[in-house]
């Protein structure tokens, strides 16, 4: 009984810890929430210094010596016979730990004081079409991810042995083991697969016969409608606008979403609202409740290229099906007060718009990897390859010239129009285009088991869709990483050719008569 009481101890003291680390992250994500959706703008310099104080205490609860003495305690505590689980979220927990302490506390808080006034000056930025006023935030913020990955080295390295490079160490967080071997195997490719498709879809027919537009109220009553027809239950959920839209959990029961109206593109407030809501779906699904989950790290998503999967399912395999067009068309046709597509086929055609633009979170579903192609060359440029920040607009509209044909005409259509450089996050886009081959290889493999996801759409059985990921993806959690996770649900390692097969039948769909 001693024994016992002893050995649960330690193990209780350092849920409390979590617990408590956990509340503290719901504080940071809830100011950040408000940061992008409510907050005024003078407020910026405030809200830098209530983040990067909250940012400091995270990484003192999660590097102190004592936190250290605790988990040596609840290893020493913790009997060879004890659940998996447990031995795994140890692990987890140390790995963290190895960098938490690697890191220098004044720069975490620099780090978040950076992102703070980052954000601010991108928004003035953007607002303006002028790269300049925002150069200078961008130059520290280089500075300071180069200095945290110098500082992670040590601790840094692949599975075997070799170093990470810069890049990939600031890639961790949000895709953890990748590498720029993996990324050459996996994205590099896409590069020469994907134009050839884009060129095909010039000559797909047109959907809408004439130039359509809805207002912002109608747009928020057709997302409204989506939201509710998925299962959104105000109680534990919240949506809100943001110039950048995003998915934000602030606590075990508290899922927040964010969407943006666009003028002249009626679509994008509907699509974007699908794709937030696959993310906050997947974050509900996400195992909470036993003893190795919340709020040990088992129990938090797998990487951001599964986030992105989740999102990307309900966006792309569902809000743009065929099925959903047909069941969408009708409303479409009523908001709109006029019928601009005359038939179920001609709306799907305009809901799925194959062409390159000049926006990544436009994009339909071939062009979108070649935006996050250029992305990806253009931080290894900053990161790796001493290109100067002052060079990143013309670079940006080379590269955009050369892989999608299309140039900028202004730095808000061009290298601003992505909030995350704003806040430092270098290492983060692979994990859309990831995101967009885990998608089609899960897909491939519902299919296998339930049939084709048009056919369900065509009986209304979204639900039982929904029901195969909660079952089959959602309860992994970290207990394996992005490659484990496809190759368990699917059988096969991770691949490209899901992916390019789906888009292949998708154009014949689309050029069908």
């Amino acid at each position: 009984m001693a024994s016992g009481t002893h050995r649960s101890s330690a193990w209780s003291r350092l849920r409390d810890h979590l617990h408590t680390t956990q509340l503290l992250g719901g504080i940071h994500s809830t100011l950040y929430f408000d940061q992008n959706t409510a907050m005024p703008a003078a407020a910026g310099s405030w809200r830098g210094e209530q983040l990067a104080l909250l940012a400091q205490q995270l990484h003192e609860r999660q590097s102190s010596a004592a936190y250290a003495d605790l988990l040596a305690e609840a290893q020493a505590e913790l009997p060879a016979e004890a659940p998996p689980e447990r031995h795994h979220n140890l692990r987890l927990l140390q790995r963290e730990l190895r960098r938490q302490s690697s890191l220098d506390a004044a720069l975490v808080g620099q780090l978040a004081q950076a992102q703070a006034e980052g954000y601010g000056r991108w928004q003035q930025a953007k607002a303006q079409a002028d790269f300049q006023l925002f150069a200078p935030a961008l130059e520290r913020l280089i500075q300071l991810r180069l200095e945290q990955a110098r500082q992670l080295q040590p601790v840094e390295c692949q599975a075997d042995g070799a170093p990470r490079s810069p890049w990939e160490i600031l890639a961790q967080p949000f895709e953890p083991e990748i590498s720029k071997a993996q990324l050459a195997q996996l994205l590099l490719p896409l590069g020469e697969s994907l134009p050839p498709l884009l060129e095909r879809a010039r000559s797909l027919p047109p959907g809408s016969t004439a130039a359509w537009d809805l207002g912002e109220a109608q747009q928020g009553q057709l997302c409204d409608q989506l939201l509710h027809d998925w299962g959104y239950d105000p109680q534990r959920c919240g949506k809100a606008r943001s110039p950048h839209p995003f998915s934000c959990t602030l606590g075990p029961d508290d899922f927040r979403i964010t969407t943006r109206v666009v003028a002249g593109q009626p679509f994008s407030a509907f699509l974007a609202t699908a794709h937030e809501w696959g993310h906050s779906l997947y974050e509900q699904g996400l195992p909470r409740s036993g003893e190795h989950w919340f709020p040990w790290p088992l129990g938090e998503a797998t990487s951001m290229a599964v986030h992105e999967s989740q999102s990307l399912f309900y966006e792309n395999r569902l809000a743009r099906s065929h099925a959903l067009a047909e069941r969408w068309y009708p409303r479409f046709h009523q908001a709109l007060g006029r019928d601009v597509w005359g038939s179920g086929q001609a709306f799907w055609r305009d809901l799925n718009p194959i062409r390159a633009g000049l926006t990544r979170v436009e994009a339909d579903e071939v062009s979108y990897g070649l935006h996050v192609l250029l992305r990806y060359r253009l931080e290894l440029a900053l990161l790796e390859q001493g290109m100067p920040v002052a060079e990143l607009p013309e670079a940006w509209n080379r590269g955009m010239q050369e892989l999608l044909g299309l140039r900028p005409t202004n730095d808000a259509e061009g290298c601003l129009q992505d909030v995350h450089w704003s806040e430092g996050l270098f290492g983060y886009f692979p994990s859309y285009a990831l995101g967009h081959l885990i998608s089609a290889q899960l897909s491939a493999s519902l299919e296998r088991e339930l049939g084709p996801i048009e056919v369900l759409l065509e009986r209304g059985e979204d639900a039982q869709l929904g029901q195969w990921l909660r079952q089959r993806v959602y309860p992994l959690g970290r207990s394996v990483d992005a490659g484990g996770l496809v190759q368990r649900v699917s059988g096969q390692p991770l691949s490209s050719a899901p992916f390019l097969d789906y888009l292949e039948a998708k154009l014949e769909r689309l050029a069908a008569g």
